[in-house]
Order: structure tokens, then C-alpha cells, then sequence
């Protein structure tokens, strides 16, 4: 007999007796089960016991002592960490990012385009906003994108010559460098030369990006020239090599942001948009200015808020929103339940309704500044909100500010030992920008024209609509919803945050603050936790996946028009606690790292 017949057979027996000794015995009356007894334990298990449930946190930051940085692509994270090591400080490890993601992050980082920075400078304890955000060319007009019939002519201010915005990134980053860094320019380029001449293989991430923008790049040739292989957008695991970008940036080493703006550089682009009257020339490139700007300060239950004004609406409209959620108690309700996600929502829409209505370049038109950030106008608006229904869109119009008078873009932090802070959002718009390189130069130019209200009423992009505040004209820079952000306390920065996303920029950065001061989240937390978006018109209330199907059931009933999409945002935030660094990448992005020491 085998092994396998024996265990049968013993199974058998097994069963046939337990059915015997069922038939002989007696049904027994239901015993009632006995209470549970008191556990008992020492003094040592108590003491493992505690040990094993000391952290509460289910995500884990980076944690550093001296430095850190975030970035969205790990090669430009160690370019300036490496930038801290060698005894730069934040500025300088600042802009050797911002070179490095030109290189790495092709989609997003940029010397073609434009941002802003947001700088705190640890020994006098000030911060101060960059702006070096493009601005339109000295021939551009109010109906430059419009047809004979007065119709938005479709793609022009995308996927153009005449989509180019002058360039700020270069100005910009030679500004700060100058003013607040230790480095010289030659030092902290190097590392970004290096890697645009030897190449780097392609991500995942960035070969979907670069399939998913195949029809507008595909029809330049200077771009397919570096971003395809055998006629195909590069893949992954296929070698970048940017020669062209190598020159360039060591051009810009040499001879400073002179040469962007004046030299061969300078020439390269223009000879690029020669031949298309009205688009960027280079006397437009040798006019161009960086501007430092007040921040836009507010305060939210005991922390100040520190960030971006005009141009950007950012800053403006971040501090409105805190205002309006000020009125109510948040963490009482808790994170993303369906009363916080409400009245987050209601408020959001009345600041976008806003936005439409008055933000613009400060340097063109008046903004009702004070009023929109003002603590009383953001009550009279927080009445207004119905905490059991959700105001369709078409009910909501600009509010009255003045009587209170008195997916592409990318975002990295930066902190040194000495407690200097850097957050930076800098944009060639939309992925690649314009996919046009200026010949000879392999610099990506932007589209950021298209940030303009081409049309009162007409969106953008992003599905922004903007008033006359933000209509085109000559040197005028464009309507922005880039938020660099500092949070301090008592003067010093506790938290150094931004995101990419177009509209959704806001609304990321409102949530991360938010889930940082009034749900105690650390950066890990606060990235990982769902989001949601609405900017007033499209009247839809925009969620990741993620949310319970209860709490989205809740914001139906109120009257909500809920819209799963896609991921929105990817912060990249350091915080400052106790003495240590506490850093992270948002997991929205797979290839963005946060390095400390």
C-alpha cells in the first residue's frame, strides 16, 4: 500500500468512528461561553509592548540633520545634495538644481521658460520672492491669438513661435545666485554640464511623457533630433544625450546670463523665431528683468504664510482659502471626511471665482491685494457657505474685495544647516513647452503665452478663464498659479513646500499645509493623503482616487458633481522640527527623490 492509499485509509476510519461516537452521545445542553479573563502581564512584556507600538506614522520621510533637498528626479536631488556637502548653501544648491532638472527633467525643467523663488535668508531672517517669470514680447497684442471673425485660433498659443514667452529662468537664477549664494556660477553648472554631454538613460516616467507629446514635437526637427531614436520618441532605458544643452549651459558658465540674453546664445534663438513677426526678438531677450517682489504673508492658526504674489496667484489665493478654513474647526471633523472636503471645496470655488476677475501682472493692472488676503473679507465670503449644499458654479460670481483694502511644471525645496530656506516652481508651461528647440542651442522654449487670457471667457490650458486683468500686452508677464511656500513660526521656517499642476497648484498646496498644521501629518503623510480640486468653472468637483465611496456618497447628496481623475500635484516638501529635517517626495512621481545628510 502507498503513502497516499494509507492516508486515505486512516481518514476513513477516522471519520466512521467520530459518526459512531456521534450516534451514543447524548445532546448536551449550550454551555454559556465564560467571560474572558484578565490578562496579566509583567512588567517586562508591558515595556516590549510599548516599544513596538512607539510610532504612530504609517509613511516615513527622509530624515537629515544639516541639509536637504527635494527634487522631482533623483539625479538633480544628489547634484544638490552634493552642492550642500562641498559647503553651499541652500541658494547655491538651488540653482544647481534648477540647471540639473533642465538636463534630467526635460518635460518641466527648463532654461527656456520661467518661475518664481522663494527665498529665506536664515541671518537676517527675511524672505523675499523672485520673480522671474517670462513675459510677452515687445510685439505681442491684445487679439494676437484671435481669427478675422474674432474666434481663439486654435493651438496657436500652444504649439507655436508665437506661444514663446522671453525666457526668465537664466536672469533668475544668476539674481539669486549673486545675492544670496556662496558659489560661483562656473562651480554650480558643472555637475549639469557634465550630465547633459555623457547622457543618462531614460525613465519610465519620462518615456511615457515623451509618446504622449510624439505629434507636437515630432513636427520639429531639432527636437527630434535629441529627444528620438530610428525615427520613434526615445524609450526607456535608451540614452539621453543633450550635446547641444551641454554647450550652452557652458556658455552660461563662462559668461553669465549674458550670454542667454546678448551672445551666441541669444542669436540662436532669435535666428529661431525670425522668420514668425511678433514673436520673441532679441531685443525682448536683451530687455528682459528678474523682479523682486513683497511675499504675500498671511497666518494660519498660529503660523505665518509666507509666498508668492502677483504674477502668480498662488500666494493671493492660498492665503484667501486659509482664511476661509480658519472659520472652521477641521481637525474636529478630520481629515478628508466629507464636512472638511465641503467646506475646503465651497471656498475654493469662491477663490477661483476670484482669481478670474483680478489677478494679473501687478505691473499692468491694480490688484485688490490686501482685500483678498484680508481676514474680514475672507469671513464675509465663509458666510456665504451653505454647509449642506454645494453651490452650483453658475450661482457664484467675483466677490467684492476692495472695500477690505486696507500637468507641466515642476517644484523642488531646498534647506542648509544654517537654517536657509529656498522653494522654487519653474515651468516651460505644458509638457516641453512649446516642443520647439531653438537650433543649435537644444533649449526647450515655452509656451507660456498661453497663460494669458487669450479671450475673456475662453479657457486655457487648464481650464483657467481669465478677464481683462490677464489679457496679452507687450512685456506683461502672464497670469500664474505657481505657489512656492514657506510656513513659519516664530520667524523661522517649519515647512518648505510647492507642487507642479497647473490650476490644481493651489489647491495641492492649501492641502498640504493643511494637512500639516491641522491633522499633524508629516511630509510622508501629507503626500500620500487622496486630493481633491475645484476651480469654480468647470463646475466639478475633481477627486483622486482613494476617498472612501461613503465620503464621496456624502459630498453627492450635498451636490456635489464628483469627478474621479487623475492624480493631482507632486509635492515636494521639507519640514523643520525639533531641530531635524523631515522630507519627502510626493509618490505621484516615481522618479522624484529627497536626499538629506
Amino acid at each position: 500500500m502507498n503513502i497516499r492509499q494509507t492516508l486515505l485509509s486512516a481518514s476513513l476510519a477516522l471519520a466512521l468512528a467520530s459518526l459512531a461516537a456521534c450516534g451514543s452521545t447524548p445532546p448536551q445542553a449550550t454551555a454559556t461561553p465564560a467571560a474572558a479573563p484578565a490578562v496579566q502581564q509583567t512588567a517586562a512584556a508591558a515595556a516590549a509592548s510599548a516599544a513596538y507600538d512607539f510610532d504612530m506614522d504609517v509613511f516615513h520621510p527622509v530624515v537629515a540633520n544639516n541639509g536637504m533637498v527635494a527634487t522631482e528626479q533623483e539625479l538633480a536631488s544628489r547634484i544638490g545634495l552634493d552642492i550642500l556637502k562641498a559647503g553651499g548653501n541652500a541658494v547655491d544648491a538651488a540653482v544647481g538644481i534648477g540647471f540639473a532638472l533642465a538636463v534630467a527633467l526635460p518635460n518641466a525643467g527648463n532654461i527656456g521658460g520661467g518661475g518664481f523663488m522663494m527665498v529665506h535668508d536664515a541671518k537676517t531672517g527675511k524672505s523675499v520672492a523672485l520673480d522671474f517669470r517670462e513675459v510677452a514680447p515687445l510685439k505681442a497684442s491684445r487679439n494676437m491669438y484671435l481669427d478675422d471673425k474674432g474666434n481663439v485660433i486654435n493651438g496657436k498659443s500652444l504649439y507655436t513661435h508665437y506661444a514663446v514667452g522671453v525666457p526668465g529662468t537664466v536672469a533668475g537664477m544668476e539674481h539669486a545666485l549673486k545675492k544670496w549664494g556662496t558659489l560661483p556660477l562656473d562651480k554650480v553648472i558643472a555637475p549639469s554640464i557634465a550630465l547633459a554631454e555623457k547622457g543618462f538613460p531614460v525613465s519610465e516616467t519620462l518615456a511615457k511623457i515623451l509618446q504622449q507629446e510624439k505629434k507636437n514635437m515630432g513636427q520639429w526637427p531639432a527636437t527630434t533630433e535629441i529627444f528620438w531614436k530610428n525615427g520613434e520618441p526615445l524609450k526607456r532605458g535608451d540614452l539621453l544625450v543633450q550635446k547641444d544643452l551641454g554647450q550652452s549651459m557652458r556658455l552660461i558658465a563662462q559668461q553669465g546670463a549674458k550670454a542667454f540674453y546678448e551672445g551666441a546664445i541669444a542669436q540662436k534663438i532669435a535666428a529661431e523665431t525670425a522668420p514668425h513677426a511678433g514673436a520673441v526678438t532679441l531685443q525682448d531677450l536683451r530687455e528682459y528683468k528678474v523682479a523682486e517682489r513683497e511675499p504675500v504673508r498671511g497666518t494660519y492658526r498660529g503660523y505665518e504664510v509666507v509666498t508668492m504674489p502677483p504674477p502668480s496667484s498662488g500666494g493671493t489665493h492660498l492665503v484667501q482659502i486659509l482664511n476661509m478654513l480658519e472659520q472652521w474647526p477641521l481637525a474636529q471633523w478630520g481629515q478628508n471626511s466629507a464636512q472638511t472636503l465641503h467646506y475646503m471645496a465651497e471656498s475654493s470655488k469662491l477663490a477661483y471665482a476670484d482669481r478670474s476677475e483680478y489677478l494679473g501682472d501687478p505691473d499692468f493692472v491694480k490688484i485688490p491685494l490686501k482685500g483678498l488676503t484680508s481676514k474680514r473679507y475672507a469671513e464675509s465670503l465663509a458666510k456665504t457657505i451653505d454647509g449642506n449644499r454645494a453651490r452650483p458654479a453658475k450661482e457664484i460670481k467675483p466677490g467684492q474685495p476692495q472695500p477690505y483694502e486696507s500637468d507641466q511644471t515642476t517644484h523642488y525645496s531646498v534647506v542648509d544647516k544654517a537654517g536657509n530656506a529656498v522653494a522654487v516652481t519653474y515651468t516651460l508651461n505644458t509638457n516641453f513647452g512649446s516642443g520647439i528647440v531653438a537650433k543649435g542651442t537644444g533649449i526647450l522654449l515655452n509656451n507660456e503665452m498661453d497663460d494669458f487670457s487669450a479671450k475673456p471667457g475662453v479657457a486655457n490650458a487648464y481650464g483657467l478663464v481669465g478677464g481683462d486683468a490677464n489679457a496679452v500686452a507687450a512685456k506683461k508677464r502672464p497670469l500664474s498659479s505657481m505657489t512656492p511656500t514657506l510656513v513659519l513660526k516664530d520667524g523661522k521656517p517649519t515647512l518648505v513646500t510647492g507642487s507642479p499642476g497647473g490650476a490644481r497648484i493651489i489647491t495641492t498646496v492649501l492641502q498640504t499645509v493643511v494637512n500639516t498644521i491641522d491633522f499633524a501629518n508629516n511630509p510622508a503623510e501629507a503626500a500620500a493623503t487622496p486630493r481633491i480640486h475645484h476651480q469654480w468653472t468647470p463646475d466639478e468637483l475633481r477627486v483622486e482616487k482613494g476617498l472612501s465611496p461613503d465620503t464621496l456618497a456624502l459630498l453627492k447628496q450635498r451636490g456635489h458633481n464628483i469627478a474621479v481623475k487623475a492624480s493631482m500635484g507632486r509635492t515636494q516638501t521639507i519640514q523643520i522640527r525639533n531641530g531635524l529635517l523631515y522630507g519627502y517626495s510626493d509618490p505621484r512621481n516615481p522618479d522624484g527623490q529627497t536626499l538629506g545628510y
